[in-house]
């Protein structure tokens, strides 16, 4: 395959990668918070996200520096994405701005 094509397939990959851990994190938070064991949710999926996005990261390099870099570009962008598609919306932060109280 071609050297540029096998680039930008590194760095789709590392998006996907990243929208699997940080679509993984928000899901976990919004099961373990209501949860009788938050912990037992946090440790399992920081476990399992962590896992997933090592090996996708070591298969997607092969042994390639470049690969490995435009996979982390590819995973730092996703974050942005995923961090904008589950923001608040704007009733949602009025309503949990009104009871905080700030010490004075």
């Amino acid at each position: 395959m071609n050297e540029t094509l096998m680039l930008v397939v590194a760095c789709m990959a590392g998006g996907a990668l990243g929208v699997v851990f940080f679509g993984g994190l928000w899901w976990t938070i919004r099961k373990a918070l209501p949860s009788k064991q938050p912990a037992l949710w946090f440790f399992g999926s920081m476990l399992v996200r962590t896992g997933i996005v090592l090996a996708g990261f070591y298969f997607v390099s092969g042994g390639h520096w470049e690969r490995l870099l435009l996979c982390l570009l590819g995973f730092v962008m996703a974050r942005s994405l995923v961090t904008w598609l589950t923001r608040p919306s704007g009733d949602d932060q009025a309503h949990t701005t009104q009871g905080v109280s700030h010490a004075s």
